[in-house]
């Protein structure tokens, strides 16, 4: 039997990504991706993942390739490999930072696989950090504040960081969408935020299965008055949140487990 790690790979446009593929890559931060748990060949959320990469390219580049390339190009990353990995799709133009390339110019994608996740046990406990991502409706790279606060909230004694805006709104945290129990309805923040595909499965899923959600106002001042408060990501629909700053909350495994019962009811799609 094959050492399974040599299954995983890097693959430029679905083909073996050389060293002159990655090198000019290295050194530039233009670009978008998007983060994928491969689970038995398959995958939640397709449908989000491709429209994700869709409206990015849209958005920095003027221009996308269709589903069908992109999908391509994950099929061949995933075939051959182990039946559960990570993966990572990321969409750049060849043409680098600092040119505007016109439409002859088609962006082309970067795909990596790695072993499976489903992130940490929780519960955790956010820094509060005022932050605003640039264009934070897109998942892109070269986002170097996400990492200096996570790495200043551990030496704070946090697991991690939370971020609020201007107006003193609780929207995200550094690679995780929030989200709130009032102990009958999911409350998602009210600010500007990456929507991420796990957030999506579950907003539709919910609504499928009748529990009640709403989007309002999160702020230091009423977080206090929620029954729970989980992170979400692509490696899990929930991780438990025990403290954001100075406040403390109560796990609250009623809403952990449903966020989870929830995303288990999104079908998995071959890619």
């Amino acid at each position: 039997m094959s050492d399974r790690k040599h299954s995983f790979v890097v693959q430029r446009n679905g083909q073996p990504a050389t060293v002159e593929d990655l090198t000019p890559l290295a050194f530039a931060g233009y670009a978008h991706f998007t983060a994928i748990q491969v689970r038995g060949g398959s995958v939640r959320g397709l449908d989000l993942h491709l429209e994700r990469l869709r409206a990015a390219s849209m958005e920095l580049f003027g221009q996308a390739l269709s589903d069908d390339q992109v999908r391509s190009y994950l099929r061949a990353a995933v075939r051959g490999g182990p039946s559960d990995l990570s993966l990572l799709a990321t969409v750049y133009s060849p043409a680098g930072e600092f040119t505007v390339a016109g439409a002859e110019v088609a962006p082309e994608v970067l795909v990596r696989t790695g072993p499976p996740s489903s992130g940490p046990v929780g519960p955790l406990a956010l820094a509060v950090v005022e932050h605003e991502r640039v264009l934070p409706a897109i998942k892109h790279v070269g986002e170097v504040a996400k990492t200096y606060f996570l790495r200043h909230a551990v030496a704070q004694g946090f697991d991690d960081a939370a971020f609020i805006d201007q107006q003193g709104r609780l929207s995200e945290g550094s690679i995780w969408n929030l989200a709130f129990w009032d102990g009958s309805a999911v409350v998602w923040p009210e600010a500007k935020m990456l929507i991420g595909t796990t957030m999506g499965i579950l907003r539709r899923q919910l609504e499928r299965m009748g529990v009640p959600q709403r989007v309002e106002k999160v702020t230091l001042a009423n977080v206090a008055e929620f029954s729970g408060a989980v992170v979400m990501n692509s490696w899990t629909p929930g991780v438990a949140v025990s403290r954001i700053g100075s406040v403390h909350l109560p796990e609250a495994p009623i809403f952990l487990n449903l966020l989870h019962k929830a995303y288990e009811a999104e079908p998995l799609t071959s890619v």
